[in-house]
């Protein structure tokens, strides 16, 4: 590890994301390798105490220093990752220990650029850095992070974001799109398309995060919307029109409408609409079926609409899609 250069401090405490952690170190590491400079990114890893911290994934990592001999250094890049807690109903929480909210107040002060990866944007809108700011989080706790800090600008599509010296990653993979321009903001985009070359990544991925999902997650507080959500899923080809909704929930068309946007904050076309295309990612991530099936399966009767909604609701294209998350041989439509 060098003893000159760009000090990056990646922030330690228990039940942190392992990803979060590792994968930053390793993009930096190849910067070094890629440029032959003596000096360059000298990463350390910084916890209360020296003690090992135990990660959300259960593997241990040793500090190389502490918060307070931290902030006897100059820093150049502050990393903040998250931590999660997953409830009974697999629905994601961020953890926020208060200490580790004040640590990286703190820290911040003392540091050129902040940046946050997945749920580590909750701390740092904790920590008051992101008031009046853009900034992106994991899709699964962006709801979340805007009701909480409604002075922060919560956009859950990007990768990641940048607004002056702080920048803010999306999911746990994100880390190393994160690093990778944070790299090419210090040192240029040639050098970081050598460093992604040697990821075997995109230097800037063609899409955002909503390619990893459909907004499907809302929890409704009434039965009945409730009903309809399952509704909607058994009954994905059917035609689904607000009428046939409001005609299954005993309502009229206007009051499910007012429903819809009231509990689940979209109207019922967009809904359902969601529902299909999440049905269509899966079937074009597991199976062989082809377009044609796919769209008559889950309702969008033509490959047309079903390519539409695509690229509406994911920025891609079906073929574009099972391309990239193909899993498996699957069943041959």
């Amino acid at each position: 590890m060098s003893t000159v250069g760009r000090l990056i401090a990646i922030v330690l405490f228990d039940d942190v994301d392992l990803l979060d952690v590792t994968g930053p170190p390793e993009v930096f590491s190849l910067a070094r390798r890629e440029t032959d400079e003596a000096a360059g990114y000298d990463v350390v890893l910084a916890a209360e105490t020296m003690d090992p911290v135990t990660t959300g994934a259960g593997v241990r990592i040793l500090p190389d220093t502490t918060f307070d001999e931290l902030a006897t250094r100059r820093i150049d890049t502050l990393i903040v990752p998250g931590a999660v807690q997953v409830d009974d109903q697999r629905r994601v929480h961020p953890l926020t220990d208060p200490a580790v909210v004040e640590r990286v107040r703190q820290l911040a002060g003392r540091t050129r650029r902040v940046t946050s990866v997945c749920v580590g944007a909750h701390i740092l809108a904790a920590a008051g850095l992101l008031d009046g700011k853009r900034a992106t989080t994991h899709w699964s706790t962006a709801r979340q992070l805007a009701d909480e800090h409604p002075a922060v600008e919560v956009d859950a599509d990007p990768i990641f974001i940048r607004q002056g010296d702080v920048w803010t990653g999306a999911g746990i993979s994100a880390c190393l799109d994160l690093s990778l321009a944070l790299i090419a903001d210090d040192l240029g985009e040639a050098v970081a398309l050598r460093v992604a070359r040697q990821l075997v990544m995109y230097l800037k991925r063609p899409s955002g995060q909503s390619q990893f999902s459909v907004p499907l997650e809302q929890v409704s507080a009434t039965r009945r919307i409730e009903d309809l959500r399952h509704h909607i899923l058994r009954n994905i080809a059917a035609p689904l029109t607000v009428a046939d909704l409001a005609a299954h929930a005993h309502v009229g068309d206007r009051q499910l409408t007012r429903i819809f946007k009231t509990e689940l904050g979209t109207t019922p076309h967009a809904y359902v609409e969601s529902a299909r295309v999440e049905v269509a990612r899966q079937q074009l991530e597991s199976t062989d079926a082809t377009l044609e099936r796919v769209a008559s399966a889950c309702g969008f009767g033509t490959v047309d609409t079903l390519v539409r909604a695509f690229r509406r609701r994911l920025d891609t294209t079906p073929t574009e899609y099972r391309r990239r998350f193909r899993t498996g041989a699957g069943a041959r439509g």
